[in-house]
């Protein structure tokens, strides 16, 4: 080798190693993740199996939490905002439920004053009756709630949640008024399953993984899921004739008032945990199906979310007509 062409690889090998030093160098410093929600739930899992893979990632060196529960969502929402402007470090989980929260609190806060940075995970709802229940399929169910609202009762979580929104938009499409399901909410998974199981409501709604294994046992038969298509043996809404779909998804958030190019750093070190096996390995323990959209995609989403979930509560009488 020339002592010329000797030095033109050592300039090579000096400025690749610049550029993989700059790539590490990339990787933000710390994140400050706001949980909307009591340890335990759907967000706060959500929230802290994502630092979990932007750490494994390598896109940020450390990651805190601060969970503010209370009003669905609502309360950290407010306390995010006031506390975060600027902030290009700070994150937010958030979702479908805080959509509902937001209006049902009339809050002052809303959804439109942070920075969409992606939308994460999806999960489905599931329709279920007890085993030893009389209706055998979606078109039976509906024909009984159709022919009589009062006499289907529906038993879910929180009253405007997304199980309570799913009664609502299947009344809707048998053209029964939203107001007139017979919804009882319950205040939690174990409350609602027992009442389910022991014939003490007509339905049952939830996410899919919190009814999974009482579908298993043979305990509850499971009559539809909200997806576009069939999840394993259980056939989707659409497939049976009724044009509803719910996902009760999940996504992050930054804080206000960020500029556009915090906002694509943010987005890309999202990206980033979202492709590293960790999170898929979360994906499937969790049960959860990946509903990727980033930046202002995910922000268009939301505002229609707003705006249909708005009109949804609205017919519930939980939302500002």
């Amino acid at each position: 080798m020339t002592r010329t062409s000797s030095r033109t690889l050592l300039r090579a090998l000096a400025v690749a190693a610049g550029i993989a030093i700059a790539g590490s160098a990339a990787a933000l410093d710390s994140i400050k993740m706001m949980i909307p929600a009591n340890p335990g739930g759907g967000w706060d899992t959500t929230g802290r199996e994502l630092g979990k893979a932007l750490l494994a990632s390598g896109a940020v060196k450390n990651v805190q939490y601060d969970n503010k529960g209370g009003a669905a969502g609502a309360i950290g929402l407010a306390q995010f905002v006031s506390a975060s402007k600027g902030d290009p470090n700070a994150l937010m989980m958030g979702g479908m439920v805080m959509v509902g929260g937001t209006i049902q609190n009339k809050s002052a806060v809303t959804m439109d004053q942070v920075t969409p940075i992606a939308r994460l995970t999806s999960e489905y709802e599931v329709i279920v009756v007890p085993a030893a229940s009389p209706i055998k399929d979606m078109k039976d169910l509906m024909a009984k709630f159709k022919a009589n609202p009062g006499s289907i009762s529906w038993g879910g979580g929180s009253a405007g949640g997304t199980d309570h929104i799913l009664a609502g938009l299947l009344a809707k499409e048998v053209g029964i008024e939203p107001g007139k399901v017979n919804y009882v909410p319950f205040k939690g998974g174990g409350e609602a399953v027992a009442a389910i199981i022991g014939g003490h409501v007509s339905v049952g709604v939830s996410g899919l993984s919190e009814f999974a294994q009482h579908i298993q046992s043979g305990k509850m038969r499971a009559l539809a899921v909200s997806s576009a298509g069939a999840i394993g043996k259980i056939p989707s809404l659409k497939e049976q004739g009724f044009k509803v779909e719910l996902a009760n998804w999940r996504g992050i958030f930054g804080a206000p008032g960020i500029s556009k190019a915090q906002q694509a750093e943010l987005v890309k070190a999202v990206e980033m945990a979202t492709k590293h096996k960790s999170w898929d390995e979360t994906l499937k323990k969790q049960d959860w199906t990946n509903f990727w959209q980033p930046g202002d995609e995910y922000g268009a989403f939301v505002k229609s979310e707003i705006a249909r979930i708005g009109e949804i509560l609205a017919g519930l009488n939980l939302g500002k007509k």
